[in-house]
């Protein structure tokens, strides 16, 4: 499937032609991953962050935040209570938060893969290649870096530089890989300035990166940012050209996705369980996806990881959640996964 094909079906909104595309996307997904559904237990340690992202709702310049950092012996706790729910691993998720110290997440990684068969992924965002190879060697298998937007300049506008320093996502993404890490990546449906053609150019620059881990949502506005307040209609492109950040078009983007990637992780967002509490996760997986990722964050601390309003299951202690989604999975005639669920070789 070229880039040209690509955009055409991002544009498709015949029904009867979307079910072809839905149908290959989960013809390919069943091929290429199979049945199971692996659940990634999701820790979000930290919610402070040195980024001024014009997206994100826990950003440096966001106000009326209260800002935590979680105990080790939390996050340890978090992820014991993951592998007695039988998830084959955790994604340690944060802000950019230079207070989380090497060693520290180091230490960490070290005591759950010594006593537990967990997979562990970092989501820590932009980090030094000390911090990275240190994390590696204490035992990382994944790390999650999203560049949200091929375009660079539209990158630039949502995602600005730190002072002194150049943003290359990219860049560290390769050179995770060249680290051992599997890595993963994904981008919004519908941020503001974000056209059909930039979205197809998305989706082939995860073809050309072989991305292990794929994450698809829908853009969701915080009022805490630039693009989610009152000037937010000002970095929208032309309405011809505006993907529109909706249930339809993210589903499109992950069947696509899964298409060109068919050997990668696709999980079916808390973005789109969001916008669709009903079914947006089984759509999801229905679409392509083959991952999901239950919160087992303590809801004290998981309410105040706000990247965006109204975000699913916030409430939710890590036993509900599991339940929740182990009824959705079979709700569909799919399988819990087990163990760690790498990228099939």
């Amino acid at each position: 499937m070229q880039r040209n094909e690509i955009l055409h079906w991002l544009k498709e909104t015949d029904e009867a032609r979307l079910e072809e595309l839905w149908a290959r996307a989960d013809a390919v997904r069943k091929a290429n991953v199979g049945d199971e559904v692996h659940l990634r237990g999701l820790i979000e340690i930290s919610n402070f962050c040195v980024r001024q992202c014009a997206y994100c709702g826990i950003n440096a310049c966001s106000q009326g935040i209260t800002r935590y950092r979680m105990e080790p012996a939390e996050i340890l706790a978090c992820a014991r209570e993951a592998h007695r729910l039988g998830y084959g691993s955790v994604v340690m998720q944060s802000g950019e938060d230079p207070g989380l110290k090497v060693e520290t997440i180091a230490a960490i990684v070290r005591e759950i893969k010594a006593t537990t068969p967990l997979a562990v992924t970092l989501s820590l965002g932009e980090r030094e290649d000390d911090e990275l190879m240190a994390w590696k060697a204490a035992g990382a298998d994944r790390f999650l870096l999203r560049f949200e937007t091929s375009d660079p300049k539209l990158y630039d506008v949502i995602h600005p530089s730190l002072p002194g320093t150049l943003s290359d996502r990219m860049a560290q993404l390769d050179r995770m890989r060249s680290f051992g890490y599997e890595i993963g990546t994904g981008v919004m449906v519908g941020i503001p300035g974000q056209t059909w053609e930039i979205l197809a150019q998305d989706i082939d620059t995860f073809r050309g990166y072989d991305m292990d881990m794929i994450g698809i949502g829908p853009f969701l506005p915080s009022p805490r940012t630039p693009l989610g307040g009152p000037d937010a209609a000002s970095y929208l492109a032309p309405p011809s050209q505006q993907v529109p950040n909706d249930e339809l078009t993210t589903l499109k983007a992950v069947a696509l996705t899964r298409i060109v990637c068919p050997q990668s992780n696709i999980p079916s967002t808390t973005a789109l369980a969001t916008i669709d509490p009903k079914a947006g996760r089984e759509l999801g997986l229905c679409r392509g996806a083959n991952v999901v990722m239950p919160n087992v964050t303590p809801p004290a601390y998981r309410v105040l990881y706000e990247i965006y309003p109204g975000k699913a299951c916030v409430h939710e202690t890590a036993q509900v959640c599991h339940g929740c989604m182990e009824a959705r999975i079979r709700s569909i005639g799919r399988v819990m996964g087990k163990g760690p669920g790498g990228r099939r070789a």
